[in-house]
């Protein structure tokens, strides 16, 4: 086992990495769990339950404790940021050729679980590092990934990604940031907006349209562009406070004459809608996972509030009302795990995902919103107070149901994706 604690960060960053290895043989660990069993296994590996029990005491002992004093400040938790990247938590789906861990979705995603069970401010500021690599991670070259994955495993650093605008939210084809190339350079002007890590990141993937006919379909109208931070011209807004996950850092962040070599765009020109789209594949049942996490920690805390309150010489957990309150709430819990699970195994299996992925990205941020709320309500006129836990995970929930694509997009995507399979 990992031991927590005084340890090297090299010892322990080495310890994930072996783990990897073994979990790297997880689809043929799988296949022989099909043979024997005669379909699919629910038990985890040795790795993944290490995984979690790292991930979990990791929350436990250090998220939790602070969570909310960050969430009352709105400091960006850079020493948790940290110590997650020292013990391997952090940019854990960056290939082994330039330096990570190469972990599966689906582990990746038991890591985000416990992360966001401890606070998910702190868990979306470290998950919007994978949404920020994925378009390079699937889309950069050679070159690209070596330059920018690499350096992520080096220290602790920031990415984010820039693709969302004041007037250009769910409708991504109505991004109006252009991009004009000038011989070996690209020339960008334009506002992105609630970009997490704008204000944090050593780069940005970039979503730009770059040509200029209104008529040209989305799918070669964008291309996707990585941009040094420090570039001349990019300005990080001011820190938006939100109604939750007050820690993670979210931002305007303006591009003006912001000069790109051509060497920083992603697979060619009028391929970024692809890619950007691509990316969500991959990074919505991690975002799943992270609300089945806040919506585990609520029900915890009904629990144990159930358990501990007295109302007419009963506990409230003995009332019939309260306890199918929490039925209900372990119901949504469970089925929100299968969902993101399953979703995760998808990519991991090498098949397109973007049906299951949608599925468990509504459904766990639904739910995450529903099972908060009854656990405020379980608490009552406590659950209203914010030195309980359970009113700033209402508030943190929110927003499972809006990035990413919010829950209407998702069921949009669910009936094309559905009534496809009728039509063919």
């Amino acid at each position: 086992m990992l031991i927590f604690g005084k340890v090297l960060r090299a010892g322990v960053r080495a310890g994930l990495w072996f783990q990897s290895k073994g979990a790297a043989t997880g689809a043929q660990a799988a296949s022989a769990a099909k043979a024997s069993h005669g379909g699919i296994s629910f038990e985890l590996t040795d790795q993944q339950k290490e995984f979690k029990e790292v991930a979990r005491k990791f929350a436990q002992e250090e998220i939790i404790p602070v969570a909310l004093e960050y969430d009352r400040s709105g400091e960006y938790p850079f020493p948790l940021i940290r110590r997650a990247w020292e013990l391997g938590l952090m940019n854990s789906h960056i290939p082994e050729d330039y330096g990570g861990l190469g972990l599966s979705s689906f582990d990746a995603c038991l890591i985000t679980e416990e992360l966001a069970y401890g606070c998910t401010g702190v868990q979306t500021a470290i998950e919007a590092n994978s949404l920020g690599q994925m378009p390079v991670i699937i889309a950069g070259n050679e070159a690209q990934k070596k330059k920018y994955l690499g350096r992520m495993t080096e220290e602790p650093l920031m990415c984010a990604y820039c693709v969302t605008e004041p007037g250009a939210g769910s409708d991504v084809a109505g991004v109006r940031t252009r991009a004009v190339k000038k011989g070996d350079e690209y020339i960008i002007n334009g506002q992105k907006m609630w970009i997490t890590n704008g204000g944090k990141a050593n780069w940005y993937f970039l979503l730009a349209r770059t040509d200029p006919d209104p008529k040209c379909p989305a799918s070669r109208a964008f291309t996707g562009f990585v941009i040094e931070a420090d570039t001349p011209g990019v300005q990080p807004g001011k820190k938006e406070m939100n109604m939750g996950q007050r820690c993670s850092d979210t931002r305007g962040v303006t591009f003006e004459d912001v000069r790109i070599p051509k060497e920083n765009v992603l697979l060619g020109e009028g391929a970024g809608f692809k890619i950007a789209m691509g990316a969500f594949d991959k990074t919505r049942p991690p975002v799943a996972a992270g609300a089945t996490g806040l919506a585990q920690r609520a029900l915890d805390e009904a629990t144990k509030y159930a358990l501990e309150r007295k109302t007419f010489g009963r506990l409230i957990a003995d009332h019939q009302a309260i306890s199918f309150m929490l039925a209900e709430m372990a119901v949504k819990v469970e089925l929100a795990r299968l969902a993101y699970q399953r979703a995760a195994w998808e990519v991991d299996d090498g098949r397109r995902n973007t049906y299951y992925a949608s599925i468990a990205k509504a459904y766990a941020g639904d739910i995450a919103n529903q099972v908060a709320t009854d656990a405020v309500q379980i608490f009552g006129g406590n659950g209203f107070n914010s030195e309980y836990p359970v009113e700033k995970l209402m508030r943190d929930a929110k927003i499972y149901q809006i990035y990413e694509g919010t829950a209407q997009i998702q069921r949009l995507i669910i009936s094309r994706e559905h009534l496809a399979k009728y039509k063919r």
